[in-house]
């Protein structure tokens, strides 16, 4: 069976929980702190970074949320998340590196830095003005997946995709750290809601941080 290698607030392993969810792979879950000296985990990523996909039997491992994910496109037919044509298949590529790269770069990781790391690690207090600048960010993203849900049935397209789960696996942490103001922006969250309601999202909804609980509304599919 899969070992997925990955830590409670990390979007990249949520992203690979959900597709393995929606296309029936078994896996268990081990945490792996990257900030912890783990010689089992980094034998298996010398580069210490999660998700980590390991499966002893076959003497595989995987890294990386995009490779793990591709690879289990290519490899299990059920639940194709990278749907359609060519151009449908880029433009799904397009957002999902939007999500990982922007959405993360501007919003989910400060935040994990500022009200997890500086928490729970370094003992220190969030700064302010980092928060603020993510908070505003936040806005512009959700101004941009109100357009897409404006104009589009899911975020890439007629069909629901992994640019759907990338995006829905950040705000999954940007949300846990308390950093969403849905206000203004009904198209967004109605749809996150209904990402929430998956199955596939359930275990995500379940997993806590040590020492940093969750917002009352965070487990509440309707909120």
């Amino acid at each position: 069976m899969w070992q997925l290698y990955y830590f409670p607030l990390c979007p990249f392993s949520r992203k690979v929980q959900l597709v393995l969810s929606e296309k029936k792979v078994p896996y268990t879950l081990q945490k792996a702190y990257p900030w912890e000296d783990d010689d089992a985990f980094h034998a298996l990523n010398p580069a210490g970074k999660t998700p980590v996909l390991h499966h002893a039997e076959r003497r595989l491992v995987l890294i990386d949320s995009q490779a793990i994910c591709e690879y289990f496109e290519e490899t299990e037919s059920k639940s194709p998340l990278i749907p359609g044509s060519a151009a449908a298949r880029a433009e799904v590529r397009r957002l999902t590196a939007l999500f990982d790269d922007g959405l993360y770069g501007d919003v989910t990781e400060p935040l994990i830095y500022e009200k997890m790391k500086k928490r729970l690690i370094l003992r220190q207090s969030p700064d302010s003005g980092t928060l603020r600048a993510a908070m505003r960010l936040t806005h512009e993203h959700l101004d941009y997946i109100d357009w897409l849900i404006d104009n589009r049935r899911w975020l890439a397209g007629a069909q629901l995709s992994l640019a759907d789960f990338a995006a829905a696996a950040q705000l999954s942490v940007i949300d846990y750290l308390g950093g969403i103001d849905w206000s203004g922006h009904d198209q967004s969250h109605a749809w996150y809601r209904v990402m929430k309601s998956r199955p596939s999202f359930a275990p995500l909804l379940s997993q806590k941080m040590e020492g940093l609980p969750a917002p009352r509304h965070y487990a509440d599919v309707n909120a």
